[in-house]
């Protein structure tokens, strides 16, 4: 018999404050972009990204190990989400790497590591390959880009409208939890912090824009090219999870493989969030890559 085993989910700020923190607002072009940093100054770079309708505390559960193995560790709300200036105008692929860019520029990184869930995956793969001298090494967590499914789309654009339209307990835990392989994980700290972020003043339009990407003739255009992923000549770890409902381990193995140093690795027990639902395991195969030297 198969024994399924799930991590207890500890309190999200309580994950945070186990090293020091700066959470602040700066400017970086148009967008007023929240964001959260942590360990040395003169670390290596580490930039967290969070996927499509959420939030920075998506990295609660790594931040702190992270920071403590002495990366100089960057979590951000990507423009129209959660804390940073919300859309007015659809948001595709070159506006999140392009804010990306900035957001280096402005805090003085040369270069660094990009670790990112979902659409931020799609982000790290997609900057790695026109910044190539900007970046490090890369860890797409779950990554969208290479797929187009269309009841995937529907289902992620159902969900998160409907709670950004009415950020009810219901409405934004149904949408939490359709990434959990483990309902039990999202819990009501992380439901609540949600809430918060869906129920600022204009968001539930700034949804809209943000989920232009789950349009199919708008989701083909930004799509990762093969071109794109044999130029990401940087070392690359692709994290997949057994039960993302976003699709198939295989896809992971496809992008790994065509990465000229790409690897994959699959996360056991854990949804479309394996470094939430698995945090340990997670942080510890995200360490041991970087560490790695060439």
């Amino acid at each position: 018999m198969t024994t399924t085993t799930f991590t207890r989910q500890p309190s999200v700020w309580l994950g945070f404050s186990q090293t020091p923190f700066t959470l602040e607002h700066i400017q970086v072009g148009r967008w007023n972009t929240r964001l959260l940093t942590a360990g040395p100054a003169d670390g290596e770079a580490l930039v967290l990204m969070h996927g499509t309708g959420g939030h920075l505390e998506t990295y609660a559960h790594n931040v702190s190990a992270f920071a403590d193995a002495g990366y100089h560790v960057v979590a951000y709300d990507f423009p129209g989400h959660a804390g940073t200036t919300h859309a007015g105008e659809d948001l595709e692929l070159p506006h999140y790497v392009d804010h990306l860019l900035g957001l280096l520029d402005t805090l003085g990184i040369e270069k660094a590591h990009l670790s990112g869930e979902s659409l931020g995956g799609w982000v790290a793969i997609k900057f790695a390959a026109h910044h190539p001298h900007r970046t490090l090494k890369i860890v797409p967590n779950t990554p969208g880009g290479t797929m187009s499914r269309p009841e995937v789309m529907e289902k992620i654009r159902t969900l998160s409208q409907a709670a950004a339209d009415d950020p009810s307990y219901e409405r934004v835990k149904a949408r939490l939890e359709w990434l959990m392989a483990d309902p039990a994980t999202v819990t009501e700290e992380l439901i609540a912090t949600r809430r918060a972020h869906y129920s600022r003043p204009g968001y539930a339009e700034s949804a809209r824009h943000i989920l232009c990407l789950q349009d199919p003739d708008i989701r083909r255009r930004n799509l990762i090219t093969d071109e794109e992923l044999a130029a990401v000549k940087v070392p690359a770890l692709v994290v997949w999870s057994s039960d993302d409902p976003s699709g198939p381990a295989k896809a992971g193995m496809d992008m790994a493989e065509a990465m000229p140093a790409g690897r994959f690795a699959l996360v056991e027990n854990a949804g479309h969030w394996p470094q939430w639902e698995q945090a340990s395991f997670f942080n510890n195969l995200v360490l041991d890559f970087l560490a790695e030297r060439d």
